[in-house]
């Protein structure tokens, strides 16, 4: 009994693999005869189609969303960097001009200081400068500890710019030629016109127009040639004699028309002034 149902279980075997055999054979033979699958087929294909195309939109378009996001946040950390760079770069410019233009007129000092040889001088940096005394006075950075004394002349660049009216401890305060109040104290100056002679005179104002010293109260009507240098003549036993204050620009009259006024270029530009040397002569000790 136990035996046949053993070769019953083999046959029933060999029918099932000889049918599927069959089938496959005619699902095979039957799909080389027809241009088309079967309505069935079809049908699942087109619903695996449009599941896939369901799906894949989305996908898709996180994906490209996500690529432009990136590309986006990399644009800006670049754009970030650059504008800084940009900043860096101008901020280095200034500074590097500020230093050009601070060791240029360093080495003008350097160079007055060295020609200044009868004078004890001392060196020292504008302190302060306000827009409303932009013209009258500035602020430099030392003062009694430093040997300043009041009415000391003040040297910067080429020339004279003024004297020292106030002095503290660490700084002292530098009243400029280009003072035009009534109160401020006047240079006397000198020049020599024609034939050697000598003209004396003082600074009686300034035209930040023309940037021009008004030299007035002149004691000679000597014929002055235009480009003629003028210094401090000593005059009053406060300034030293000698000190370059600039050259002659041009020769007028006085208002009244009756004496000679003479216009003389500044050695030194008043608008640009950051260092300055304080001088005392030897000989005043």
């Amino acid at each position: 009994m136990q035996k046949f149902f053993s070769n019953r279980r083999l046959v029933i075997a060999v029918i099932i693999l000889v049918v599927c055999f069959g089938l496959m054979a005619g699902s095979v033979s039957l799909r080389n005869r027809r241009n088309t699958p079967p309505l069935i087929q079809q049908f699942g294909n087109d619903i695996v189609g449009f599941v896939d195309s369901a799906v894949a939109l989305p996908v898709n378009w996180a994906q490209t969303s996500v690529s432009s996001i990136n590309g986006l946040m990399n644009t800006y950390s670049e754009n970030r960097e650059l504008k800084q760079q940009v900043t860096e770069l101008a901020q280095t410019k200034v500074r590097d001009q500020t230093l050009a233009r601070e060791n240029k007129q360093l080495k003008q000092q350097l160079k007055l200081n060295n020609s200044m040889t009868d004078y004890n001088t001392v060196t020292a940096a504008v302190l302060m400068r306000t827009p409303s005394s932009w013209q009258r006075q500035l602020v430099i950075n030392k003062g009694q500890s430093s040997g300043i004394k009041k009415n000391m002349p003040v040297m910067s660049g080429s020339g004279l710019i003024g004297r020292v009216t106030e002095v503290n401890k660490t700084n002292s305060k530098v009243e400029l030629l280009s003072d035009t109040s009534e109160s401020s104290n006047r240079f006397a100056i000198t020049l020599n016109g024609e034939n050697g002679k000598v003209i004396n005179g003082i600074i009686t104002g300034y035209s930040a127009a023309n940037n021009e010293l008004e030299m007035g109260q002149v004691t000679s009507k000597a014929k002055i040639k235009k480009g003629t240098k003028v210094i401090t003549s000593g005059m009053g036993g406060i300034t030293p004699k000698g000190l370059y204050v600039g050259r002659v620009s041009r020769v007028g009259k006085d208002d009244y028309g009756l004496a000679q006024k003479i216009y003389i270029t500044p050695a030194t530009d008043f608008n640009d002034i950051n260092i300055v040397t304080v001088a005392e002569s030897a000989a005043q000790e």
